[in-house]
């Protein structure tokens, strides 16, 4: 449970980082709102914020890679933005929503077709600690958690968009009321939000083998958050199996089972995006990107990434 509600996006509000000259880092919760500093929110303190960004033409703030560490929802009210999401390029317009995942590196390329002033979102943002007091079940939620993860955006048909603005503004009255269980009355207002969503991405999703077990699904949640943060360090099955005290076969079999993919896969797609997101928007050499990436030699960095993508290291980073 815990790590799926990571999955769908993580702040860490001790940490906030932004694109400095040439260097990727996190943006926190707290930070990201200083980004707009004259954009109308209604907040409960640090932990969740609801707030109505409306972007001009200076879009510096999200112009450069920036990686997003917490859980956000984007609701495109009027515009279209190109939104660059880990490489890969989403269009978002009117009647779109957008969920952000944890890690994810993301970049507004360009607004089209309409002034920039007339480009306008509302973002959701809360925080880990504050998401973890509402009730979900993963067990439910985890298939339409695989189909946001493929497809983080999804358009809304009407009576969709009318639920959402419907949400929302029952949100900001709640927010902005003296309720004695305040807190209480959001967390539930957000877990019936946030199943309604979930629904909307089963319906875009592809249909899900009824045959995935339980068990193959825990262990996956298990498994895929080690990977999130040992990714840089390790690479071998076996670490992560003795972590979940399973053997390497039985652990492969199961994430197999559950994914379609098998464990060195989803662990090598973590390694290769970290290594493209380096060599696209940080200044440090390739030497560098090696050691971070826990590489004995460039030769074998080479040899790896080529093997997954087609091209060199340095042809990826000339491209």
């Amino acid at each position: 449970m815990e790590y799926f509600l990571l999955y769908i996006c993580r702040f860490n509000d001790e940490k906030y980082t932004y694109m400095v000259g040439h260097t990727l880092q996190d943006i926190s919760l707290s930070y990201f709102k200083t980004l707009f500093p004259d954009s109308p929110r209604v907040c409960y303190g640090d932990d969740f914020y609801v707030m109505d960004i409306k972007l001009s033409k200076d879009i510096q703030p999200l112009g450069h890679p920036c990686r997003f560490d917490g859980y956000m929802l984007l609701y495109c009210v009027k515009g279209r933005i190109r939104l660059n999401v880990n490489l890969t390029e989403y269009c978002i317009d009117e009647g779109m929503i957008f969920m952000n995942v944890p890690g994810n590196i993301i970049r507004v390329n360009e607004i089209l077709d309409v002034p920039k002033e007339e480009v306008q979102y509302v973002c959701v943002a809360m925080s880990k600690d504050f998401l973890q007091g509402m009730q979900l079940d993963a067990n439910k939620i985890f298939n339409e958690g695989m189909s946001m993860m493929e497809n983080p955006s999804v358009r809304l048909t009407e009576k969709e968009l009318q639920m959402v603005r419907s949400g929302l503004e029952v949100l900001t009255r709640v927010v902005n009321s003296d309720a004695v269980y305040k807190r209480e009355a959001l967390l539930s207002l957000l877990s019936s939000m946030f199943y309604m969503l979930m629904s909307v991405w089963k319906k875009r999703g592809e249909p899900t083998d009824p045959s995935q077990s339980t068990r193959s699904k825990l262990i996956f949640d298990q498994f895929i958050k080690l990977v999130s943060e040992y990714h840089t360090q390790y690479r071998n099955v076996g670490f992560y199996a003795d972590k979940l005290c399973l053997t390497p076969k039985y652990l492969s079999k199961l994430i197999k089972n559950a994914t379609g993919r098998s464990a060195p896969e989803w662990i090598d797609q973590y390694v290769i995006l970290e290594a493209k997101n380096l060599l696209k928007y940080s200044g440090e050499t390739i030497k560098e990107i090696v050691f971070k990436l826990n590489f004995p030699n460039q030769s074998v960095f080479y040899k790896f990434f080529k093997a997954r993508t087609g091209m060199t290291p340095t042809e990826y980073r000339n491209s």
